[in-house]
């Protein structure tokens, strides 16, 4: 008989650490949970600080903002975050995802939000030829994911459920959608992204210049710490989560990482993670372990830190090497690292780590 052993629960579709620091007196604060480690060094009397903690999107997010207007601003962005997550949730039979899924082969009138989320995610599955796709949902959840119940399925039953995994099978007219039967999506890999940038104009468009947004991992900075410094972001070693390969110094930019170590089970001694080959509908492995994506906007970065990993080390710094729109940082199972030009003075290794360039024409 099989023995599974479960590692990781499900809390977030990316994971990294953070580390800001802010003034001179410092004092560090750990916020830690099974997906995903934040440490904070903030000063101890910074002025116009305010900070919430918010539980949605099956992990724990924290914002930072400072100003004078902080407090109400934060306010907006933790009722932004509950009603997007009431929108995208797969499991919530109000969710416009829910019925998107329950009336397959019929057409639903959707929010604004839903409709846009998908039509990126639709533009990104083309650019990435599908390498990402939200129609995955029917395989991820076969696999156990979606519910912790984790199993290896059947060749055949992989086969039977690939069959209904096609991106450009997702029809969107305005605010209606409709998937053929037998379809289901899941916004997982793009709706965290889609809310660090809300979040970020909403703060922006109220005159904070300030701030951190950290969803379960997924980071966006505003501007730049109160003292005009840029955030350092230090993104993890997949081989040693206690520690980091790099930090990155970044300003009105996202960071936002997808790794195997982030979700994941083990069975006979072999490893399973939950980002798909969409082509097999088996975990990806084609050697990346880890894909970090540096951008303007953080639904892009988002499904890119998930594409990326799941082409694997070629085609991914392919991709990098066509699209001068993003950075990233990719690293693959024989642990060399790879950055694209853009990040050359933004990053630091950590000592002993080097870095082999993916040079752009």
């Amino acid at each position: 008989m099989n023995q599974t052993k479960v590692i990781s629960i499900i809390l977030s579709a990316a994971l990294l650490s953070v580390s800001v620091m802010c003034g001179c007196e410092q004092k560090e604060n750990t916020l830690s949970s099974t997906e995903s480690a934040v440490s904070e060094t903030v000063s101890a009397n910074t002025d116009n600080e305010e900070s919430v903690d918010v539980f949605a999107m099956d992990t724990y997010m924290n914002i930072k903002a400072y100003g004078t207007n902080a407090k109400q601003e934060l306010k907006k962005c933790s009722d932004e975050i509950q009603r997007l997550d009431a929108l995208f949730n797969v499991t919530d039979s109000q969710s416009d995802i829910y019925q998107i899924n329950a009336r397959a082969g019929s057409v639903v009138e959707v929010s604004q939000d839903t409709a846009e989320v998908i039509q990126k995610a639709k533009d990104i599955s083309a650019q990435t030829d599908g390498a990402l796709d939200i129609s995955i949902y029917p395989v991820l959840r076969e696999w156990g994911f979606t519910a912790g119940k984790y199993k290896v399925p059947d060749e055949q039953t992989i086969e039977n459920l690939l069959q209904f995994v096609d991106y450009r099978n997702i029809n969107v007219n305005g605010t209606k959608v409709n998937i053929p039967e037998a379809y289901a999506i899941d916004l997982g890999s793009v709706a965290k992204g889609y809310t660090s940038d809300r979040l970020y104009h909403i703060l922006k468009d109220d005159g904070i210049t300030s701030a951190l947004i950290n969803l379960g991992g997924n980071v966006q900075t505003l501007g730049t710490k109160p003292d005009g410094s840029k955030w350092t972001v230090g993104i993890q070693n997949p081989q040693d989560l206690s520690s980091y390969i790099c930090t990155l110094k970044v300003s009105d930019l996202a960071v936002i990482t997808s790794g195997n170590y982030e979700r994941y089970f083990e069975e006979d001694g072999k490893k399973y993670w939950h980002i798909m080959d969409t082509r097999t509908g088996k975990p990806a492995d084609n050697g990346i372990i880890s894909a970090t994506v540096i951008g303007k906007s953080g639904i892009e970065c988002d499904a890119l830190s998930t594409a990326l990993f799941a082409m694997g080390t070629d085609k991914a710094k392919e991709y990098c090497q066509n699209h001068k729109d993003i950075e990233a940082v990719l690293i693959d199972k024989d642990m060399t690292i790879y950055i694209t030009e853009g990040l050359v003075d933004m990053i630091t290794m950590t000592d002993g780590l080097e870095y082999s360039l993916i040079e752009r024409n």
